[in-house]
């Protein structure tokens, strides 16, 4: 089956900055990818992210370097041999999962024997700012399910309780973005327990981890930065209780199911994140937040606007994208 690939950057502005622990961001860069065969065409988006050393250019030099295996009719599972984990594979991997469905007529969820996606309550985000303007946002999300609060090591204590003051209902998230030491993420668990935290995601630095090996934390402790693929989950399962899987870093759908299954063999919790990003990356990310216990998909609703048919938000709860936008008929 012979295919045409058409790999290209978009950019999304957003309607306010999202500001982490790293810097601030104002745009979404994303990296769409459409692959047609016999008159259907599938679509997938990545996010290349520097922190793993990606970039907009990088992902599309791999994705031209793939293109003659991807054009000759390469399974997703092949993809695994050629191309790395990463942004480029997720979106190339993404857009056979979509072609797959138009030449079958069969959604993603119907082939893999799963219901269809429902309405999913996700983490909404209380950026990195000024306590004042922290709090602000908390208060307007006091009556969402789970809140997301991304601090550094300035005065995290402040920051939290600012937004837990604000916002004394939902489940929270609290994320350094590797930020922390060992001795600010033991010197913060009474408060973390006190403030009724739900889970403390990616608090020290990947390659500085170690430090949890056997550590007892209070709350749940989640790896981001530090869990990729399945193969990472061997030696995370003393350290971490959650592994937050992202399509970006998994390679893809097909990467992202296999991390689950082996956290889920591991014993270790699944949380599915996502980068800033539209629609096309959230709806993929969706078929693996059904079988997590936190979902943090909000990414398409810091967009000034998002791509047609896309999710949209309501009091916390993302709806599914329309008919036909990406996995479904």
């Amino acid at each position: 089956m012979l295919r045409t690939i058409v790999a290209r950057s978009d950019a999304f502005p957003l309607a306010q900055p999202f500001r982490i622990s790293r810097g601030v961001k104002t745009v979404a860069d994303v990296v769409t990818v459409e692959i047609a065969a016999d008159g259907a065409t599938g679509r997938g988006e990545a996010v290349p992210y520097l922190r793993y050393g990606e970039t907009i250019a990088g992902a599309l030099d791999e994705i031209a370097n793939a293109r003659g295996a991807i054009a000759d009719g390469a399974t997703r599972d092949e993809l695994l041999t050629f191309m790395p984990a990463g942004a480029a594979r997720n979106a190339v991997d993404c857009a056979l999962w979509d072609l797959e469905t138009r030449l079958t007529g069969r959604s993603v969820t119907d082939r893999l024997g799963r219901p269809d996606i429902a309405p999913t309550p996700t983490a909404m985000t209380v950026s990195l700012d000024t306590l004042d303007a922290m709090a602000a946002a908390a208060r307007a999300l006091a009556d969402v399910p789970l809140i997301k609060i991304k601090v550094d090591r300035s005065d995290p204590a402040a920051q939290i309780r600012v937004v837990r003051d604000a916002a004394p209902n939902p489940r929270i998230i609290v994320d350094p973005n590797e930020s922390w030491t060992i001795a600010e993420v033991e010197g913060l668990q009474s408060l973390l327990a006190e403030l009724r935290i739900d889970l403390l995601e990616q608090p020290l630095p990947a390659g500085e981890d170690d430090a949890l090996e056997g550590f007892r934390s209070l709350v749940p402790i989640a790896a981001d930065e530090s869990a990729h693929v399945a193969d990472d989950v061997g030696a995370l399962a003393s350290k971490y209780q959650v592994i937050n899987i992202k399509l970006d870093k998994t390679g893809g759908l097909t990467g992202a199911l296999a991390l689950a299954d082996a956290a889920a063999a591991a014993g270790l919790g699944v949380m599915t994140g996502s980068m800033i990003s539209t629609s096309l990356s959230i709806a993929p990310a969706l078929v693996v937040a059904a079988r997590s216990s936190f979902v943090d998909l909000d990414g398409p609703l810091w967009l000034a606007a998002d791509r047609a048919g896309g999710v949209k938000g309501v009091d916390g709860v993302l709806t599914p994208p329309e008919a036909g936008f990406w996995g479904t008929i």
